[in-house]
């Protein structure tokens, strides 16, 4: 098993996460790539189906890689997909349900005429792939858009259909930026602008007043994603970016999450009207462990989205119904000070599978550090330098994970605030450098800035999700997002620890802590 998201969707009730599923054995290059099925009434619950589309024609003997599913008029979904065709060649195909009506979608016709989109001759056979969930224009007109290498220069094309089967090219790219390569998985999406908007909106509405587009882009170079808010015009097809001193180069972007997720794709929830998140998140460990396991790559938990009050940013936050698997709530009494090198243990928790939300008061700032201008341009860096164990002025604050009771083991979350100018600026780092005494696990810092006002506030939110080797973390109500993978050899033989800690000068209240254990969820049940 080989787990990579391809085409989530929700139909007639019925949630559906269709995935890159190598039914040969745990990793990517052995066998030729199926789509795998689940479904789930509620986001956490899933049972596995048998595949949706499996390589056994012309146009994808190959392999049937990644794509997107639409729901066309009518309520017919569609899936369009990229295969590698006899001649090893990357081409786009469709496939319809064969019973609509059938609320698990079993089985999938891909028509005899695919490849719907064959390969430009501009393009190189390796480097056109992901078509996108795609949308109507005003003109009535779908579009969709596909990652493609043109020139050398990596971008985003734009095809266009009135009726699903024939595509013609958009002679402009949707966008393009020479400086960072190769992308993949592009996700063009609406969101409201409308202040304190968190409603979703359908894939297909228009851009205007009280409404912006994201683009979202997977960069090869980094393995990282990236997106911009901007919006997009339906005449020209472009997407023009609300920040462009930010540049073409997709790196100087926003990040979905700083930690280790790559390849994500969202969808339109209809049932309950918002923008959902899902994110592949893979191995940190060796290639042999994945053979050992017999599997590779997990879903994280999936995320509600929507545009921030500034119109620059999103938000992320766990969906809602992660919290029907919360379990035995405990607390720390509300106020409880964090002196210098203080280590307050939250007790009556499980330390591996567990639901932690706090927040931290910051009383004064004057001790703040002093901000290097560059450091800016690598928070990670920055996090290896300046980790938990070193002593700062307002920070290290925050949380100590999958701790072991010597501590040889454990994973830091934190805060820490700088002075910068007349202002402040707040970084948030994932420190795994500690997480497990293994080797041969890639265990690095990571981290990113939190863009808030701490000195307006006084006080910053955290919420992190345990799930074993899984850690999610959640800064500032969902503006910064860490996901790591880490492999503690302790919880083998001896049991784990969470604690709240603070290594800088300034005391540092916690004003709210609340943690739960988290039920195990039926996941591709039988």
């Amino acid at each position: 098993l080989f787990l990579v998201e391809t085409g989530p969707l929700y139909h007639n009730g019925v949630y559906h996460l269709f995935y890159q599923y190598n039914p040969h054995g745990a990793l990517w290059d052995i066998g030729n790539l199926s789509w795998g099925h689940s479904v789930s009434h509620d986001l956490v619950n899933w049972v596995a189906l048998p595949t949706a589309i499996d390589p056994t024609s012309p146009f994808d003997g190959h392999g049937c890689w990644s794509g997107s599913a639409t729901i066309l008029p009518g309520g017919v979904p569609a899936i369009l997909y990229t295969g590698i065709n006899a001649s090893k060649v990357q081409v786009q195909n469709v496939a319809f349900p064969k019973n609509a009506s059938d609320p698990l979608l079993l089985e999938w016709d891909k028509p005899g005429f695919n490849p719907v989109i064959p390969l430009p001759a501009d393009v190189p056979a390796d480097k056109f792939r992901d078509p996108s969930t795609a949308w109507l224009g005003k003109d009535g007109v779908w579009r969709v858009a596909v990652s493609g290498e043109v020139d050398g220069v990596g971008g985003t094309l734009v095809y266009k259909s009135k009726d699903f089967l024939h595509w013609k090219r958009n002679p402009a790219p949707l966008h393009a930026s020479r400086a960072a390569g190769m992308v993949e998985c592009p996700d063009l999406f609406p969101v409201s602008s409308e202040r304190g908007g968190e409603d979703g909106l359908d894939t297909s509405a228009a851009s205007g007043a009280g409404v912006r587009h994201v683009l979202k882009l997977s960069v090869m170079d980094t393995l990282e994603d990236y997106y911009m808010v901007g919006t997009y015009d339906d005449a020209t097809d472009a997407f023009v970016p609300a920040e462009p001193d930010r540049g073409d180069d997709y790196r100087n972007w926003h990040r979905f999450d700083y930690g280790h997720v790559y390849a994500s794709k969202s969808f339109f929830d209809a049932g309950k009207k918002r923008r959902v998140l899902w994110t592949w998140v893979n191995e940190s460990d060796s290639v042999e462990d994945d053979v050992a396991r017999g599997w590779s790559g997990i879903q994280a938990f999936p995320r509600k989205v929507w545009l921030d009050k500034d119109g620059k940013q999103l938000l992320q936050w766990p969906v809602e119904e992660i919290e029907t698997l919360r379990r035995n709530r405990v607390s720390l009494r509300p106020g409880t000070s964090l002196k210098t090198g203080s280590l307050e243990g939250i007790a009556g928790v499980s330390a591996l599978q567990a639901d932690v939300d706090a927040e931290f008061e910051i009383p004064r700032l004057d001790k703040a550090e002093t901000f290097d201008p560059n450091w800016e341009l690598d928070a990670q860096k920055l996090c290896g330098e300046k980790g938990a164990s070193v002593h700062g002025g307002v920070g290290p604050f925050g949380l100590i994970v999958m701790a072991s009771n010597d501590m040889l083991e454990h994973t830091a979350i934190f805060f820490r605030v700088f002075k910068h100018h007349d202002k402040y600026k707040v970084l948030m780092c994932t420190d795994l450098r500690r997480s497990s005494t293994r080797a041969g696990v890639y265990k690095p810092p990571y981290g990113g800035f939190v863009d808030m006002d701490i000195e307006e506030h006084k006080s910053i939110t955290l919420r992190t999700l345990l799930d074993h080797s899984v850690i999610e973390s959640f800064g500032d109500g969902g503006r910064t997002c860490i996901t790591a993978r880490v492999y503690p050899e302790h919880v083998a033989t001896s049991s784990s620890h969470t604690y709240v800690f603070n290594n800088g000068s300034t005391t540092v209240k916690v004003s709210k802590l609340e943690a739960w254990d988290l039920a195990t969820a039926d996941v591709n049940a039988a």
